[in-house]
Parts: C-alpha cells; sequence; structure tokens
C-alpha cells in the first residue's frame, strides 16, 4: 500500500540538501499526495535566505509557501538562531508541542510517513 501522507522533517541548514526537501514536498503534491514541510533545526535560518527573490531556491520554496506545504517551523530552534521575524513575516507557523520542537509522534498519530533530511 502506497503511502498518501507525508511530512518531511529538514533539519540541515545546507541549501543543496533543502533543495531535495522543497523537490519532493512539491512532487508530492503534484501526484495528489498530502507531503507536509516541517522546517527544523539549522534549516530554520533559511527561510529568509530563500524568501528574497535573488535565491537561487526562490521560486522553489515560493511555490511551496503558495502550495501550502509548510505546515511549521520549530519554535525553540527559530528562537535559539534567531530566526523567529523572518519566518513569522514569511507566515509560517512556529510549532513545538514538544518542549518547543514539533513532535513527530503527533505527525505519526494522524497518519504520516516521517522522512527526515
Amino acid at each position: 500500500m502506497s503511502q498518501e501522507k507525508t511530512v518531511l522533517f529538514a533539519f540541515r541548514g545546507d541549501p543543496l540538501c533543502f533543495v531535495h526537501v522543497l523537490l519532493n514536498g512539491i512532487d508530492l503534491h503534484e501526484r495528489g499526495k498530502q507531503g507536509l514541510i516541517v522546517i527544523e533545526g539549522e534549516a530554520v535560518t533559511l527561510v529568509e535566505k530563500m524568501s528574497q527573490p535573488g535565491h537561487f531556491l526562490f521560486t522553489l520554496y515560493q511555490k511551496a509557501k503558495d502550495l501550502g506545504l509548510f505546515t511549521g517551523a520549530c519554535k525553540a530552534c527559530a528562537t535559539k538562531l534567531k530566526a523567529i521575524d523572518a519566518i513569522e513575516k514569511e507566515g509560517i507557523p512556529l510549532i513545538g508541542e514538544m518542549s518547543g520542537h514539533p513532535a513527530m509522534g503527533e505527525f505519526m498519530e494522524k497518519g504520516y510517513e516521517v522522512i527526515t533530511f
């Protein structure tokens, strides 16, 4: 049985890794599957960069954002890495029901397959 609901947890702050998060999230959506993205760890620092029109990920980021793929960004990591303002400016919810961090278990209880990057 194929998985219909997937959540991609992106931890790495490397844009060359994050491009795969964006591509896979968009691909899942285009295949009629639910593919959500949670921005975690160092990846929270990418929001400010990707949201700039000159950034090489801007077009993919904007497409994923327009499709509503970003379910949230880690509140604890965004606070620690001083990324809250950029994330809030982009309208991405800050989430963290597990000591300030998003809980994978919550997504699993809702039938999501969790994939980490």
